[in-house]
């Protein structure tokens, strides 16, 4: 359902060159009845999905380390991001989407996740809805040693650390994505590690 207090009037594309920018003029009708005409940009990359790969006998998760340009632009001095494993759907569902990003990220052949929310990461500028799944893994699903898709420009490196190393790592800000933390979170307070 549409929300009626919201006219679009105009929708501009101010660059198409890697994702698509809008810049949107729009009427929207205030609590006290007044119309009021604004402009906002969003950024339309698509939804993507993101998981936390955890094992409980070992008690380890797997992360993921990459360059990532806008953390390097504002104050990352090596670029380099700790994260869990992502990816933009592609046309896909969420669950066959990060079935094959985990494969293509970290060369585990997961068959089973559990999905844990979905959320908007950055509603204010990015249109994208994050599907955020948990999956056990065991050594025997390795089939590959991931790093991701050399054709995609991807040089991922496969981190499998201790539970308590990741969660030492956020107090000290070593991981600092917000996904990450989330899912790290999510398994913390519900006791699954």
């Amino acid at each position: 359902m549409q929300n009626s207090n919201v006219h679009i009037e105009k929708t501009e594309i101010l660059s198409d060159n890697w994702y698509t920018l809008k810049k949107i003029t729009f009427n929207i009708q205030r609590k006290d009845g007044t119309t009021e005409t604004q402009s906002r940009e969003a950024y339309d990359r698509g939804n993507g999905a993101v998981i936390l790969l955890y094992n409980t006998t070992t008690k380890n998760v797997v992360l993921t380390r990459q360059f990532r340009m806008p953390t390097y632009l504002n104050g990352n001095p090596s670029g380099m991001l700790i994260e869990a494993c992502a990816g933009l759907l592609d046309n896909d569902n969420p669950e066959d989407c990060i079935k094959r990003e985990t494969e293509e990220e970290t060369g585990y052949k997961i068959s089973k996740v559990e999905k844990v929310c979905e959320a908007y990461m950055s509603p204010g500028s990015v249109t994208e809805i994050l599907h955020f799944f948990i999956a056990e893994y065991s050594n025997d699903m390795k089939v590959a040693d991931g790093g991701g898709l050399e054709h995609e420009g991807e040089n991922i490196e496969v981190l499998e650390l201790s539970f308590e190393a990741a969660l030492q790592m956020i107090d000290s800000g070593e991981i600092k994505d917000a996904k990450t933390i989330m899912l790290i979170q999510y398994i913390r307070l519900k006791g699954i590690l």
